[in-house]
């Protein structure tokens, strides 16, 4: 399995790509980071087309095992960001 891609490596396949330089793609990445987080973080979805569904999901209170010592124990609701694959990533990787 390769060795997941940085940040830098990121910015610059991003720059390549737009035909421009790594500052301006660094800042359209760290501006597409932003409004992903702030709009999840506040409840709502951001929609990718072609790689996914990125959105947050409320967790119920529930009860947990400690693995050290095997105790139970109650954990309280929280919320847990999710991503749906899109279809068409899907295909391309196993296509």
């Amino acid at each position: 399995m390769a060795k997941p891609m940085t940040k830098t490596q990121l910015v610059a396949a991003l720059a390549e790509e737009m035909g421009s330089d790594k500052k301006t793609a660094g800042g359209a990445l760290d501006a597409l980071i932003s409004v992903i987080t702030r709009e999840v973080s506040g409840g709502g979805a951001v929609t990718l087309p072609g790689v996914g569904k990125i959105y947050c999901r409320e967790r119920a209170e529930r009860m947990v095992r400690n693995p050290a010592t095997g105790e139970q124990m109650k954990k309280p609701a929280d919320k847990q960001v999710k991503m749906t694959i899109a279809k068409a990533l899907k295909d391309s990787v196993n296509g």
